[in-house]
């Protein structure tokens, strides 16, 4: 317990250390100490050396998200963040084969019970009840097996921090930081996860994500609106889905599809790592690639063919319900490739980078009719062509029809009026600091490498970006206004408050 007390201040204090070391951060300097290699199977290693203390981060990006999801099977990637620490056949087994064999006969339980389930008609209610337990008692056995939390016991007794995984509509990553004399214990742990993953305790993680979908969706009334929102403004593409499921299909999505899907996605070829720290590539690489390297290779899924019609028309949602008032609306913009990029970052740092932004000192600090203001852009991703979003929230006495009229005041001023010299330079001072500081550490380099390899086949990609933010002129930002923002390319979304009706007052008092 003292040497893993040690090692984890240890670990602490380097991380720390990392955040404040003075390093060089042009691109010839990590084009020094950084490595791309491409293994036969076709996955990705970026190694990046920093010597100043004994730790390294990983980032590993799976190029697959919500947006990937089967018809009929959304939440399927989101159900692989939960499943990341579930472990592997030697990790969070007492007994391996006897537990495949447990796992193959839940999943025929399953198929029995929801073949019956889903019976349009003359469902048989008493088999029903019988294959439900067959099923739950299948589940009981193979629990028997599992060594709960073994994966994550394993890496934290080791030194590490920051155990995370996420998914996105674009992508699912993958991340946490070691001791450096614990990298060949992360390439296996981490290799194995990706090439030998087990559904281990599935459905009893499927009920956690439908709990978090009526947490954040259900009983959020904001999670609803934005879901509302996006359901609206798409009528083709994926990203007008639930990310984190539609409950009928996450109650019914099973371990048999999710394998389906990991077979799909989870191939080397459409997975980036990168690894950033105290590592030796010379003698690194040659261990990372016999580990990384025995994942069976597969083909790189088909790029998507959905592509969003125009939008020719403004639609809106309103929900009413006895709740705090809210609006926000999106109009289409193109994807992270296009030329405009950081025009839309410009609009966004402009509109809404702290107290000096123009939404926040027209609505909350001068009018006083916004609690909050702001836009942001890329969303639900920018993978695809996703939405510019602005949202605000009245305070009392308000209501979000002044909500849409500020909002659109100010993005009249966008479309007819320059901005200033200082707000341009401000924008492109922040984005190179922020830039920087994104690269001060280990964990938020190897982010930054992970990505950009993931979305344009070369890292140097990053330092790339601060010429085209030099580049944003007043016209680029005026013109990219009026493009956008246009009445039959504006998605609306409110939630007005209506007084609960007396039935639902005596309900709610229940």
């Amino acid at each position: 317990m003292r040497k893993f007390c040690v090692t984890a201040c240890t670990l602490l204090l380097a991380l720390g250390m990392g955040s404040t070391a003075a390093r060089a951060q042009d691109l010839k300097s990590f084009e020094k100490r950084t490595t791309v290699k491409v293994l036969p199977n076709g996955l990705t290693l970026v190694i990046c050396e920093r010597h100043e203390a004994p730790v390294f981060s990983f980032y590993r990006i799976v190029d697959a998200g919500s947006a990937n999801d089967p018809a009929g099977a959304s939440g399927l990637a989101h159900m692989f963040e939960h499943m990341a620490f579930k472990g592997t056949p030697e990790i969070g087994t007492t007994n391996y084969p006897a537990e495949k064999v447990a796992l193959a006969k839940v999943e025929t339980a399953y198929a029995a019970y929801d073949e019956e389930y889903r019976r349009p008609v003359g469902r048989d209610e008493a088999k029903l009840a019988q294959l439900k337990k067959a099923f739950e008692d299948s589940q009981a056995e193979a629990e028997k097996f599992v060594v709960p939390n073994a994966f994550p016991q394993i890496a934290e007794e080791n030194g590490a921090q920051g155990l995370n995984a996420s998914t996105s509509e674009d992508s699912t990553d993958y991340l946490w930081s070691m001791p450096s004399n614990r990298l060949e214990l992360w390439a296996y742990m981490e290799s194995n996860r990706i090439g030998r993953p087990v559904e281990r305790e599935f459905y009893k993680e499927r009920d956690v994500v439908q709990e978090e979908r009526r947490m954040r969706i259900d009983s959020s009334p904001s999670g609803r609106l934005v879901e509302q929102l996006l359901a609206t403004a798409y009528v083709a593409h994926p990203y007008g889905r639930s990310g984190v499921g539609w409950e009928s299909e996450i109650s019914q999505v099973t371990a048999t599809e999710a394998a389906a899907f990991h077979k799909k996605y989870y191939v080397p070829a459409n997975i980036v790592i990168a690894v950033v720290g105290d590592v030796d590539t010379v003698s690194a690489m040659p261990m990372l690639e016999r580990y990384f390297g025995a994942i069976p290779a597969g083909p790189k899924p088909e790029p998507m063919t959905t592509v969003e019609p125009v939008q020719t028309a403004e639609k809106s949602v309103v929900i009413r319900e006895a709740t705090q008032p809210f609006y926000v609306e999106g109009y289409h913009r193109p994807d992270y490739r296009d030329k405009d990029d950081a025009v839309y970052d410009a609009i966004t740092d402009i509109f809404s980078n702290g107290r000096t932004a123009r939404l926040y000192k027209s609505l909350v600090r001068d009018q006083k009719i916004a609690a909050v203001a702001q836009g942001f852009s890329g969303f639900p991703g920018d993978k695809y062509p996703g939405l510019f979003a602005v949202y605000a929230a009245p305070l009392p006495g308000h209501t979000p029809d002044e909500m849409r009229d500020a909002i659109h005041k100010e993005i009249d001023r966008l479309k007819k009026e320059d901005v200033t010299d200082a707000e341009l330079e401000k924008f492109k001072t922040r984005a190179k600091a922020d830039k920087l500081r994104g690269l001060a550490d280990n964990d938020g380099l190897a982010s930054q490498l992970a990505e950009y390899q993931t979305r344009f086949g070369d890292w140097r990609e990053m330092f790339r970006d601060l010429d085209k933010v030099d580049a944003v002129t007043k016209a680029d930002i005026r013109r990219v206004a009026n493009q956008i923002f246009i009445e039959s390319n504006r998605t609306s979304a409110r939630i007005e408050f209506t007084p609960p009706t007396a039935a639902a007052a005596q309900g709610g008092a229940r």
